[in-house]
């Protein structure tokens, strides 16, 4: 199994001596920057520009520059969604989100995780855990999704928040680590 197919099976990989990934990986930075680097009123062009970097995307996609991602290619994004500057994608695994989803500024989704262990660690190997998020979802601005991290529809994440594991449909969530505070 390559570092590529290990990535992508959740299994401690390498990412920096497998050859296809730091080409994608180079590829995808540079649709970003040419992204990010668009003049704001070319709105068909950054459309045409951020459904060449996601792998799956809706009509009504709409992400503020800056904006960053790994590979681009592990990025699904239904319909009417919406982000605000800044937002940050690490996508060595599957980032899922549904349709109606609304992102504050300065967010991240976070999938890559360094093990705890030192010595594999410095080894530079790393694993890949999925985001999914649902349907008609809002985050604050400031909110981080770590990887492993499922949320439910019609969900409110408040700014700020550190989400480290699942969130249940209808709530309201909060803090750091995050947690429910309220049904809604």
């Amino acid at each position: 199994m390559n570092e590529k197919e290990k990535m992508l099976n959740g299994l401690l990989y390498d990412a920096m001596v497998d050859k296809t990934l730091f080409d994608e990986r180079i590829r995808c930075k540079s649709l970003c920057y040419e992204y990010n680097n668009l003049h704001p009123a070319n709105l068909d062009e950054r459309k045409s520009k951020i459904k060449e970097i996601l792998g799956k995307s809706g009509e009504n996609v709409f992400i503020e520059p800056n904006f960053y991602c790994d590979y681009g290619y592990n990025i699904e994004i239904g319909e009417n969604f919406y982000s605000n500057h800044n937002l940050v994608i690490l996508d060595p695994g599957k980032v899922v989100f549904g349709d109606n989803v609304f992102v504050g500024p300065n967010c991240g989704f976070y999938t890559a995780e360094h093990p705890l262990d030192y010595e594999t660690r410095n080894k530079g190997l790393e694993t890949a855990k999925p985001i999914k998020i649902g349907n008609n979802v809002w985050f604050g601005g400031g909110v981080t999704v770590l990887g492993g991290v499922t949320i439910g529809d019609n969900a409110v994440i408040g700014a700020g928040a550190v989400v480290t594991k699942d969130i249940p449909s209808n709530v309201v969530a909060v803090g750091n680590p995050c947690r429910v505070i309220k049904q809604i």
